[in-house]
């Protein structure tokens, strides 16, 4: 969870950023600024839609193999803002002292390996579904471990096979691509993958633990985009996909165009998992017709949020904590949804993998069990 939090509090911000060349700022044209903050809703709408409905498999699978996933409680939640802001201001710090080319050169490669596997996990089922039947695959299991007879620890157990390996063979080369050339369509996939597989995996289980993880982070979010300069200073010198990019001057210059909006990852993957925990509640409850009220209350509050955000930016032409718009929204419409169809209490009730209580006939079950050996 280390990882996907400094992913999340790095660039949790919306930020407009105007690439300079030798004489100065480059004034973007209202149909590229059209362009890009178009692009920019649809590639932050995709993760969440996604990256939702596989957080239900992912849970399902977890619930059948008897596994519990970690989940954020709430002394968690409470905690989060805080040991964000630490995060932030020691990168902020950091880049203060050393060279920022040598950083961003050491988090290049670190983030190479993390955008190849989380790429190669959301493309592997659809890779293999397209290879043909005659294609020679093979199965490997891969065994680490350490130690010796009863001191043995199994440290990794893997099973793939060749299909996986061409997965992972193809998004090595779009690792390459984006080491090499820092190229914005290579960094936008590495950052698709990682907010997929964040809204996929990072979880949730209370909605009232989601409430204070986001209300927490709507205070962070204003604090350090309008009381200082250390969100947007690091933002622009953290040169990793951990944000989505698009061209304004895409119309002009093409796929070299070099004048970017941008939105950080942050601001896609905090409310999707609170909006994936809504589609998970949505399942669970016991409806002769099975709805996705509180999911699509959910995502239409995300898209409202995140338009309202897009819209003050352009507005005022300055870097918008887009926290302060998509956290009420996200909160918001799906709790007065609850209150208008009474679901209120089920809402704040429901929990994933909660522990299964005893009831009064299961204790008395187990008492005839051992009366009867």
């Amino acid at each position: 969870m280390a990882d996907s939090m400094a992913e999340e509090v790095t660039v949790n911000a919306t930020l407009n950023e105007t690439a300079t060349n030798g004489t100065g700022k480059i004034p973007a044209t209202p149909e590229g600024m059209a362009v890009a903050y178009t692009s920019l809703f649809l590639m932050a709408i995709f993760p969440i839609f996604i990256g939702s409905f596989r957080s239900v498999k992912y849970h399902k699978e977890q619930k059948d193999s008897g596994e519990k996933p970690e989940t954020m409680s709430s002394k968690d939640a409470a905690m989060f803002p805080i040991i964000a802001s630490c995060t932030l201001f020691g990168i902020y710090m950091v880049f203060k002292i050393f060279s920022k080319e040598y950083i961003n050169l050491l988090l290049a490669v670190y983030f190479f390996f993390l955008g190849v596997l989380a790429m190669a996990h959301i493309a592997s089922p659809i890779i293999s579904r397209l290879m043909p039947s005659a294609f020679p695959n093979k199965e490997y299991h891969l065994i680490f471990t350490q130690g010796k007879g009863e001191n043995k620890e199994e440290l990794m157990n893997y099973e793939f096979d060749r299909k996986d390996l061409v997965t992972l063979g193809g998004c090595a080369v779009v690792g390459v691509w984006y080491l090499v050339k820092k190229h914005w369509i290579a960094n936008n996939l590495f950052g698709l993958a990682f907010a997929v597989n964040g809204v996929e995996i990072l979880s949730l289980n209370k909605i009232s633990t989601g409430c204070i993880l986001l209300g927490g982070l709507f205070i962070y979010d204003i604090f350090w985009v309008f009381g200082t300069n250390v969100m947007v200073t690091v933002a622009k010198s953290f040169d990793a996909p951990i944000k989505l990019v698009f061209p304004q001057d895409i119309l002009e210059k093409g796929l070299a165009a070099n004048n970017f909006a941008m939105l950080g990852l942050g601001d896609i993957v905090i409310p999707g998992i609170f909006i994936a925990l809504l589609l998970r509640f949505d399942l669970s409850l016991k409806a002769k017709i099975k709805s996705k009220t509180y999911f699509y209350a959910g995502f239409i509050a995300y898209i409202l949020g995140l338009l309202t955000t897009i819209l003050v930016m352009h507005f005022f032409k300055h870097a918008q904590p887009a926290l302060l718009y998509l956290v009420p929204a996200c909160i918001g419409i799906p709790v007065l949804v609850a209150l208008i169809k009474g679901d209120i209490k089920a809402m704040f009730c429901y929990e994933d993998h909660a522990e299964k209580k005893e009831t009064k006939n299961d204790e008395n079950k187990k008492e005839t069990v051992k009366k009867v050996n």
